[in-house]
C-alpha cells in the first residue's frame, strides 16, 4: 500500500483517492519568462516519476500542470523587448518543454494556460465576496480577507499572529489593505498592463487565484494530490487552499514538495553567480544521467546537483548500459522479471515515493545479473536483466545498447577493428589509447566492437 508525506498533516499517510483506481495529480508548472533551471528539472523529474510509477502500478492518472502566462515578471520582460506577453510566455514556454522534452518527462493529460481561464477565475472571486471572504477596494482591485478563513497557516504551519507581525512593516503606503496578511485576488488595470473586464473593473487575476481556479475546473472538488516545490508552500499553495476552500470547495487531499537544489553547498541563485540553466546542464552531461542524479535523492531532501555529482551519475549510468550489451554480447534473451527484485523496488516506492532505495534495488540486480551472466546461469540473469529493463522503465531511464551517432569516435573504431584484424596490434593498441584518453571505452564481443563514454 502506498504512503506519502503529507505536508499539511507533516506525517506519511496512505493514498486514499478519491475514486477508487483513479489518481488527479496537479502540480504547479513554470511562470515563462526566463530559462528553466535546475530546480525546475528536479521539480519536474520527481513528479514524473510519481505519475510513472503511479501508472505502473495500476492507477488511471490524471495529470495537470499549468503555465502562469500573466504575471510581474512576464509583463516586466515584455515591456524591456518591446514586445507582448503572450509572445514571452509562449517562447519561454516552448524553451521549458524543449527542456523537459530531453528529459523524458511526460507531457501533462492538461497543461491550461492562466488567460484561458479569466471567466472561473472571476466566478471564483464572486463566490469569495459573496461569502464575506474578499472585499473590493476602489481602484487597487480584491482582495481575500485572511481573517475570515479560521484554517489559514495550516498547510505552512504559521500562525497568523507571527504572520501579522512580520508582515505589518512591508505594507506599502499606497495600500489600503484592511489587514497585512490579506492578498490580491483582483489587480486593478495600471497603464500598459494586460487587462480584462471584470464586475470590480478592469484588470487582471492575482496570481494564486489562478491555480485554485484551474484545478478545480479541470480536476473538480476535492482532487487526489497537489505538488510543487517547497519554496511554493507558502505563501501561494497556502493561498490556493485557502480561497478555494473559504469559497465552498474542498481542495487537495494531499499535499506534496520536493527540496530545492544547492550547487556547492549553496542554494542556486542568480545574485550568488552559481545559477546553471537546465539547458546548459544537459549540454554538458546525458540528461538522462540527470534524471538518475535527481532520483538517487529523497525528492523532500535538499540536494546538491554540481558537476561532481552529475559526473558521478554519468558513471552509474554507464553500469547500466554496459549490462545491457553485455547481456546481448552472451545471448541473454527476454524472461519474466524477478519477482523479488520487483517487490523490493514496489516496497521502496509505496514508502513516500523512495527513489534512492528503489535505484539500489536496481543496481543490485545490475550486480547480480553480471553474476550470473558470468556463472553461465542465463535463466537466473534473463530474469534479472528483465527486472533491470522494467524497473528503469518505471522511473523513466531508457537503457541503451550504444552510444549512437558520432562519426569521428565511430570511424576510429572501425580503424582500429580494421588494425587489428590486420595483424596491426600495436597500432589498434594505440588508438585504443587514444580513444580512452576521450573517455571512450570499447568492449569487444562475438558480434563486433561497441564503444560508450
Amino acid at each position: 500500500m502506498l504512503h506519502l508525506f503529507d505536508t499539511m498533516s507533516r506525517r506519511k499517510v496512505e493514498l486514499e483517492p478519491r475514486s477508487a483506481g483513479q489518481v488527479s495529480m496537479y502540480v504547479c508548472g513554470p511562470t515563462p519568462y526566463d530559462s528553466a533551471h535546475l530546480g525546475h528539472g528536479r521539480t519536474a523529474i520527481v513528479f514524473d516519476a510519481m505519475r510513472r510509477f503511479l501508472t505502473w502500478s495500476g492507477f488511471t492518472v490524471t495529470y495537470v500542470s499549468n503555465v502562469t502566462d500573466v504575471e510581474d515578471k512576464i509583463i516586466a520582460r515584455a515591456a524591456t523587448e518591446g514586445t507582448t506577453e503572450a509572445e514571452v510566455a509562449e517562447r519561454y514556454r516552448e524553451a521549458y518543454w524543449s527542456d523537459l522534452d530531453r528529459l523524458g518527462i511526460g507531457r501533462p493529460d492538461a497543461m491550461p494556460h492562466a488567460t484561458q481561464f479569466i471567466d472561473q477565475m472571476l466566478a471564483l472571486i464572486a463566490e469569495l465576496v459573496a461569502g464575506g471572504h474578499a472585499y473590493v477596494i476602489e481602484g487597487e482591485g480584491v482582495y481575500f480577507a485572511v481573517d475570515s478563513y479560521n484554517d489559514y497557516g495550516r498547510l505552512s504551519g504559521r500562525r497568523l499572529d507571527d504572520l501579522l507581525e512580520a508582515a505589518g512593516a512591508r505594507v506599502a503606503i499606497d495600500e489600503q489593505k484592511r489587514s497585512p496578511v490579506d492578498f490580491a485576488l483582483w489587480k486593478a488595470a495600471k497603464p500598459g498592463e494586460p487587462t480584462w473586464d471584470s464586475p470590480w473593473g478592469s484588470g487582471r487575476p492575482g496570481w494564486h487565484i489562478e491555480c485554485s481556479a484551474m484545478a478545480l475546473e479541470i480536476l473538480g472538488d476535492g482532487f487526489d494530490l497537489h505538488g510543487g516545490g517547497d519554496d511554493l508552500v507558502f505563501p501561494h499553495h497556502e493561498n490556493e487552499r485557502a480561497q478555494a476552500e473559504a469559497a465552498g470547495h474542498p481542495f487537495a487531499r494531499h499535499w506534496m514538495h520536493s527540496g530545492m537544489v544547492t550547487i556547492g553547498g549553496e542554494k542556486m541563485s542568480k545574485s550568488l553567480q552559481n545559477f546553471t540553466t537546465l539547458a546548459e546542464a544537459l549540454d554538458r552531461n546525458d540528461p538522462r544521467a540527470f534524471r538518475l542524479a535527481v532520483l538517487q535523492t529523497h525528492y523532500r531532501s535538499q540536494q546538491e546537483l554540481g558537476p561532481d555529482v552529475l559526473v558521478e551519475s554519468e558513471q552509474a549510468l554507464s553500469r547500466l548500459d554496459a549490462l545491457v550489451r553485455k547481456a546481448a554480447r552472451e545471448g541473454v534473451g527476454a524472461n519474466t522479471a524477478d519477482p523479488e527484485t520487483v517487490g523490493a523496488f514496489r516496497a521502496a516506492m509505496d514508502d513516500d515515493f523512495g527513489t534512492p532505495a528503489a535505484i539500489g534495488v536496481i543496481f543490485d540486480a545490475v550486480r547480480n545479473a553480471n553474476s550470473a551472466i558470468d556463472a553461465r546461469d542465463l535463466k537466473r540473469a534473463e530474469s534479472l536483466l528483465a527486472a533491470v529493463r522494467e524497473l528503469t522503465g518505471v522511473i523513466g531511464i531508457e537503457l541503451r545498447t550504444s552510444e549512437g551517432a558520432d562519426e569521428e569516435v565511430d570511424a576510429l573504431v572501425a580503424l582500429r577493428v580494421a588494425e587489428r584484424n590486420a595483424g596491426n596490434y600495436a597500432e589498434a593498441d594505440r588508438i585504443r589509447d587514444e580513444l580512452a584518453a576521450r573517455g571512450i571505452t570499447l568492449e569487444d564481443g562475438p558480434d563486433g566492437t561497441t564503444w560508450h563514454r
